[in-house]
């Protein structure tokens, strides 16, 4: 196995098991998955029916529905080999794996730094404006002459955001606009294993 893959394997492993330990604990606090209006025009993977777990209580409102993250099935297949074309650039395999492995709403989270909410693609839609949304930020990154970054998670400090080195992989945190400022973790895999769910 090439370090590539076990980097991948690595990954979606953290992922998982973070999301896992969150609705676990969301559970415990409110007794029962979380819920998120319903919105017909933006569906998700994630939202779950009464059908798909018969031990779950009805939701208080019908205009809202029980989610939880769920992996992205093998057929979508989802990539980022429009951007990479389009930047002319080799994202780092992390940030690909971290975008691919899951639908879910974004997160929250504490570290030793803080808080921050992990964000992720709630469909496929979501994705696509995703990609859009990291194209934007890196055409900036080059605007302003600084070393190419990709954000997957924001702070509870206004403009403040936690990204990957595109070179390196290291998580630093940084302001936008700016030029990353503190090294959080050397690779994303061992942040998200330092992470602790933030449930209220």
């Amino acid at each position: 196995m090439t370090s590539s893959n076990q980097t991948k394997i690595n990954l979606v492993d953290v992922l998982q098991q973070f999301s896992v330990q969150y609705i676990e604990q969301y559970q415990l606090l409110h007794k029962h998955l979380p819920l998120i209006e319903q919105d017909e025009n933006w569906p998700s993977p994630c939202e779950l029916t009464l059908s798909d777990d018969d031990t779950i209580n009805p939701p208080p409102l019908s205009t809202q529905v029980f989610w939880r993250p769920t992996l992205i099935e093998k057929e979508k297949e989802l990539n980022f080999d429009n951007v990479e074309s389009a930047l002319e650039i080799i994202l780092h395999e992390d940030i690909k794996r971290y975008f691919t492995a899951q639908f879910s709403e974004s997160l929250d989270a504490s570290c030793e730094e803080g808080q921050l909410t992990l964000l992720f693609a709630w469909n496929e839609a979501d994705f696509e404006r995703l990609q859009e949304n990291l194209i934007g930020h890196i055409l900036m990154k080059r605007r302003l002459k600084q070393a190419e970054t990709v954000f997957f998670a924001v702070t509870d400090e206004e403009d403040m955001i936690i990204s990957v080195d595109n070179d390196s992989g290291a998580v630093w945190v940084e302001r936008v606009g700016c030029k990353p400022h503190k090294k959080l973790a050397e690779s994303l895999p061992q942040f998200i294993r330092t992470l602790i769910p933030r449930v209220s």
